[in-house]
């Protein structure tokens, strides 16, 4: 069975999805990423999704589903290098990610996530989503 890598890095898990998902896949990936922040007690999952050229509305789901999930879980969730074409896409389908945070770069996501723990370590956790709820 195909497997979606997660990366430890500190705090942080790292997932850099290189294939088009399909259903099953993105659950899985949804699993494993929920277990792994349970395991390791990840404070933030960073999602590169820069070779997706398209996102439909289970995929869509599937990230808001992560990060409402990672929330809960005492982690922030950044989605990084997403396409204009798959912006678009999503706008298009009334898709609101609510509680995924975004940046365009691998790098600007990290200091996101990096800011986001330094708020809730220090009691100062602030609303800075991307999306609107």
């Amino acid at each position: 069975m195909e497997k979606i890598p997660i990366l430890r890095m500190g705090p942080f898990l790292l997932v850099t999805i290189q294939v088009d998902l399909y259903d099953q896949l993105a659950l899985n990936l949804e699993n494993d990423l929920i277990s792994s922040i349970s395991k390791t007690g990840a404070k933030g999952v960073l999602i590169d999704i820069s070779a997706l050229d398209i996102v439909d509305s289970f995929m869509g789901r599937i990230l808001s589903n992560i990060a409402s999930m990672s929330r809960l879980m005492d982690a922030g969730t950044v989605v990084v290098g997403m396409q204009p074409a798959v912006a678009i896409t999503l706008v298009e389908l009334g898709l609101k990610l609510h509680g995924v945070y975004t940046a365009l770069t691998i790098e600007k996501g990290i200091a996101l996530l990096q800011q986001q723990f330094t708020l809730r370590t220090s009691g100062q956790e602030e609303d800075t989503s991307s999306q609107d709820e």
